[in-house]
């Protein structure tokens, strides 16, 4: 793959993660600003996601990773998936998407 279809498989996953939802209030993870990084490594046939959550305590990570893993692999079997979570920076309401807002109603 050249640079450029490396970057534009990135934007397919990340759209294919707009099906991924925060369980507690029901708008997707992309759009919610959730994930900071996407990388993906055709040598290795990997994916790297780095995610974070609206607080740290977030009881359903483990969900939202599990579903994101999943989501992946219906659709591109062969790549593996590593979610690194991280919380610097602080995930804040500016991360949310124009479209994510108004879906919230902001």
């Amino acid at each position: 793959m050249t640079k450029e279809e490396i970057t534009q498989f990135e934007l397919e996953l990340l759209e294919l993660l707009k099906n991924v939802m925060d369980p507690e209030i029901e708008i997707n993870i992309v759009d919610l600003g959730l994930i900071y990084e996407l990388n993906y490594d055709e040598g290795k046939g990997e994916v790297d996601i780095d995610l974070t959550f609206s607080t740290p305590s977030c009881p359903l990570g483990e969900t939202i990773i599990s579903n994101i893993k999943e989501t992946i692999a219906q659709k591109h079997p062969s790549i593996y998936t590593n979610v690194n979570v991280v919380f610097e920076p602080k995930w804040s309401t500016a991360n949310i998407s124009e479209e994510g807002k108004k879906i919230l109603g902001m």
